[in-house]
């Protein structure tokens, strides 16, 4: 009757655990899912809108790709600065407010992006155009006087002018990069501890699914992040502040600048507000599914600790103060370190992501060159085309490895083939090539204007002898002959007529033998080539874009399950320090240094010193570009054959632990059952003698 009563109380409590708030934990974790794709959507929107305004930063701030590629490695850096302290520290703390904190500071960082455009003053480009009424007030480009009339169109001469030393857009991105320091710093918790999160409360079969779910989102960001872009770099710098009509450059130009700072303000916004939902939900979630010991039996409670359901689940410690933290932080990092199989993840992952953020980094801009496409088109088809395919690979991935049940060396080979296929794929774009952009003095010499040639050519002739021409400016016209020149004045032209960009350049000798031809602004299309060849890019780029992010879920799984679960937290965020430090910040630095030697004419600052470049050598670009990309690739699978070698001598070990353990589990629980099965048999048997000897006396 007691053991009845006990086991009704029991019954009792485990119900009421059970129902009172059994759609709690499961609400919770989906609002969680909600917030972190919400907050991972920000991060990846104002990410990708960072690379997409790169040729916008370089021509606003005069800067090389390589200084450019400092700003963009600099949000690594603030990851650098903090993330792995938060990611140890913050698993055994309020996860959620952690997360929500580092929105805020995301958002604070963007708003700093954008500040230099309130402070700067407005863009100046160098142009014999100009915007004015009466055309036939227009002075000739080619200026036959003192070297001061070379200033007549409104454009400085040589000479720094005086004050110039102050002049503020020379420093002003620095704020660019102290702004995108603080975006990093703030975005350090948002993975390691969003992904812990539910990983530990999410039940084993939907962990995946989770995951892959949030890594989706964050590759669908990019796709407004890049279509934001897109829509800015439409948008003139200035807008609002000075008269559209007077502006004489189009988005095609190489010298147009998009509002930029515009994208920033939006981003900001949107991030501050994936902050709020993270200040309501709980520290941590109640045991929910088959695994909590409320729904097991008390034989089964006694052996919780060992079930295979918990193998991955490692909630945080409530009790544990930082001073104990602390001490266990650099031995927990030494076990961690010790791993072999981590380790050579850790540098294939490493060397991988090198190759893809010098892609990413520098793929709108190579499209910009390479085919001859606007910043705004090439922003748009990253978004519209590229983009969505990621997202669906990364979906997919998970999608199949919950489908296909891979295991820790499943989804290695799965990711490593994947991998693999698109390698291959990735060599046919060194076949797609267009020719380069004939300019005279640049790309072909003045007597030879069929012949595109990447020799030292002169930009001074006897065509343009007569004129003060500078060598330095770049203020592109078109000749009827279909080259480009660098400016009205190299191209001998001696009158203009119109306005804006409409004007039209006359008697231009070098156009001509006659000296009767004429030229119009802006550089010669010379796009049939690459017409015909930018559509198959774009469609390989799609393909192997999917086929690469196929792997990203699983490898990402992966590395969750090849250490204990204790070790979780602090694999994921010391996986994300060493690929910010070894991989997102040195590789837009290296990649843009490379893509500068293929520089044939740069452009010149207002007071002197090398500014944006104008000009690329698009053969020496893409092979460049393109080799240093897949020779990156190379190495990372080199590195991937003693990494399963180790991987499987690491799950036959472990299987025949499994096996001795199960082993010696199975004879202590049969020596139980045998001891149990003794008492109850020796329980019937007096239970059976005390009935007998009472229907004997009943008898009597």
């Amino acid at each position: 009757m007691a053991a009845e009563q006990g086991r009704t109380q029991r019954n009792g409590r485990s119900d009421a655990a059970a129902n009172e708030p059994r759609s709690s934990p499961c609400t919770s974790l989906k609002m969680f899912l909600v917030a972190l794709s919400f907050a991972y959507f920000a991060k990846a929107l104002s990410g990708s809108y960072m690379k997409s305004t790169i040729t916008q930063l370089e021509r606003r701030f005069d800067i090389p790709s390589y200084l450019i590629g400092v700003i963009d490695g600099s949000f690594e850096i603030g990851n650098l600065l903090v993330i792995a302290f938060v990611s140890y520290f913050g698993a055994k703390l309020h996860r959620p407010k952690i997360i929500a904190v580092g929105c805020v500071l995301m958002s604070i960082g963007t708003f700093i992006i954008a500040l230099p455009h309130f402070i700067i003053g407005r863009y100046e480009f160098e142009t014999s155009v100009r915007w004015v009424v009466n055309s036939t007030l227009n002075p000739s480009p080619c200026a036959m006087g003192s070297p001061a009339d070379l200033s007549q169109s409104g454009k400085l001469p040589a000479a720094p002018p005086t004050g110039c030393e102050g002049e503020s857009n020379l420093s002003m991105w620095i704020y660019v990069l102290l702004g995108n320091v603080l975006r990093g710093i703030g975005e350090t918790p948002v993975q390691p501890l969003g992904i812990s999160y539910i990983d530990d409360f999410a039940t084993e079969e939907n962990a995946a699914l989770y995951v892959g779910c949030v890594q989706t989102i964050s590759v669908v960001g990019p796709v407004f992040g890049y279509l934001l872009g897109s829509l800015c770099a439409k948008i003139y710098v200035d807008i609002g502040f000075v008269k559209m009509e007077t502006i004489t450059i189009t988005p095609a130009d190489a010298r147009w600048v998009g509002a930029w700072w515009l994208g920033y303000l939006i981003a900001g916004v949107i991030t501050l507000l994936s902050a709020i939902p993270f200040w309501f939900l709980p520290r941590s979630l109640p045991m929910s599914g088959p695994r909590g010991p409320e729904k097991c039996t008390p034989e089964q409670t006694s052996f919780i600790k060992d079930s295979p359901l918990l193998k991955h689940k490692y909630p945080a410690d409530d009790n544990t103060t930082f001073i104990e933290m602390a001490k266990d932080f650099f031995p927990t990092l030494r076990t961690l370190l010790g791993h072999p199989v981590y380790l050579i993840y850790l540098c294939v992952t490493i060397i991988q992501l090198n190759s893809l953020i010098g892609m990413v980094t520098y793929k709108p801009k190579y499209i910009e060159q390479h085919f001859r496409q606007s910043a705004s088109k090439a922003n748009f088809l990253m978004g519209v085309i590229n983009i969505p395919a990621v997202a669906l690979g990364m979906f997919s991935g998970g999608l199949l490895m919950k489908r296909l049940k891979l295991n820790i060396m499943g989804a290695a080979r799965f990711a490593f083939g994947t991998s693999l296929i698109g390698y291959f794929l990735s060599l046919f774009f060194f076949t797609m090539s267009c020719e380069n952009a004939k300019v005279a003095g640049v790309t072909l010499s003045y007597n030879s204007v069929d012949t595109v040639s990447y020799d030292k050519h002169s930009l001074l002739t006897a065509c343009n002898s007569d004129c003060l021409c500078s060598a330095s400016d770049w203020d592109p016209v078109c000749g009827e002959n279909d080259v480009t020149y660098v400016s009205p004045c190299l191209a001998g032209c001696t009158g203009s007529t119109g306005s804006g960009k409409n004007t039209v350049f006359s008697n231009c000798s070098c156009v001509g033998v006659a000296g009767n031809f004429t030229a119009s602004t802006g550089q010669c299309p010379h796009t049939d080539d690459c017409d015909r060849m930018f559509p198959y890019f774009l469609a390989l780029s799609v393909i192997t874009s999917f086929i690469i992010s196929l792997g990203g879920t699983p490898g990402y799984m992966f590395l969750i399950r090849c250490i204990k679960p204790q070790l979780k937290s602090l694999a994921l965020g010391f996986h994300a320090l060493a690929t910010r430090t070894l991989a997102g910040i040195p590789a837009p630095i290296y990649f843009g240094a490379i893509i500068d030697t293929t520089c044939l004419k740069w452009g010149q600052k207002r007071c002197g010193g090398i500014g944006a470049c104008r000009i690329y050598n698009t053969t020496a670009y893409r092979i460049a570009y393109l080799g240093l990309t897949l020779s990156l690739r190379t190495i990372s699978f080199i590195i991937c054959i003693p990494g399963f070698i180790l991987l499987s001598r690491q799950l036959k070990s472990e299987e025949r632990n499994g096996i001795h353990g199960a082993l010696a589990n199975g004879g202590t629980e049969l020596e139980a059952l045998r001891k149990e099965e003794f008492v109850t048999s020796n329980s019937d048997q007096s239970q059976q003698t005390s009935d007998n000897s009472t229907d004997r006396e009943t008898r009597l």
